[in-house]
């Protein structure tokens, strides 16, 4: 089985479909079917099946695509660190979905300017889920909540948030004798404002009758300006939602009322794409 192979499963894999990944290939689109074939054959697995015009990996398929994935990922760290020790080639990032939208513009913009030659990819999810993939070799660095394992990840701060808690304007106001909302809007477990929420709730000793999951911030604030509940945002989230003004805003108390965003890469294993990516930031970070 040659890195070739595994490039194509990949394109194949990626860009939904034969005649697309011959493209993104230069190739053929007989020549791409032709070199899947012959990956079955000599693997005497299926590793796709088709369901309508859509080729969909099989369970063989998927296992394969995470070795492809992580080898792909090695031998152009090796080729990189080989032959040059300037940015180049793929910087894939991993970011919480609120520093994405928020907080990463910025600075990849500036970053793209600086190195034209590098092509950024984004992924976005939990933390939980961003250090798994980063222990997997599926991303190269990713932007993440404290805490983050030191043994297996070097870190430096990258943004500061401010986390508040947020209801429409006609809500009762939240403390005091009016308690805790009774209705939350939170991510998926792993969210680090689910889990300061949490601890608010525990500290002040009240659990909420409702929690309702939703998979994005301004989502979660067009529910919140419904009345449906209250919710735990970055305060740089709320300037970035048109209606900000119909929204009424609660800090949290001192000591509860920061979270670091970090940038975090494997440790001992800068490579000059995600050293490139750090400088960028700590330009950004002094800057603001």
């Amino acid at each position: 089985m040659e890195l070739s192979d595994l490039r194509v499963l990949r394109a194949v894999v990626h860009e939904g479909g034969v005649t697309r990944a011959a493209e993104r290939l230069g190739r053929v689109q007989s020549a791409v079917t032709s070199r899947i074939q012959q990956l079955e054959d000599r693997l005497q697995t299926r590793l796709f099946t088709r369901q309508g015009r859509k080729m969909v990996l099989t369970p063989a398929g998927r296992t394969l695509l995470e070795y492809a994935e992580r080898l792909l990922a090695l031998a152009e760290e090796a080729e990189n660190a080989l032959h040059s020790d300037k940015p180049t080639g793929v910087l894939r990032i991993g970011s919480m979905e609120s520093t994405a939208a928020v907080r990463l513009p910025g600075p990849l913009a500036l970053f793209s300017e600086r190195f034209p030659s590098v092509i950024l990819e984004m992924q976005t999810g939990n933390p939980v889920l961003l250090l798994d993939a980063l222990r997997q070799g599926e991303i190269d660095a990713a932007f993440v909540a404290e805490p983050v394992p030191e043994k297996r990840f070097d870190q430096m701060t990258a943004f500061t948030e401010t986390p508040v808690l947020v209801t429409s304007d006609k809500h009762a106001p939240i403390g005091g004798k009016n308690g805790c909302p009774r209705t939350v809007l939170v991510f998926e477990h792993g969210c680090p404002h689910r889990k300061l929420l949490e601890q608010w709730f525990a500290q002040q000793k009240d659990v909420p009758e409702r929690t309702i999951q939703m998979g994005s911030y301004h989502a979660m604030l067009g529910c919140v300006l419904a009345g449906m509940g209250a919710a735990l945002v970055p305060h740089s989230v709320i300037d970035t939602f048109p209606p900000a003004q119909r929204l009424q805003v609660t800090h949290l108390p001192e000591g509860s009322n920061t979270l670091r965003t970090v940038l975090a890469w494997p440790k001992g294993k800068l490579s000059p794409n995600v050293a490139a990516l750090r400088a960028v930031v700590e330009d950004h970070y002094d800057q603001a």
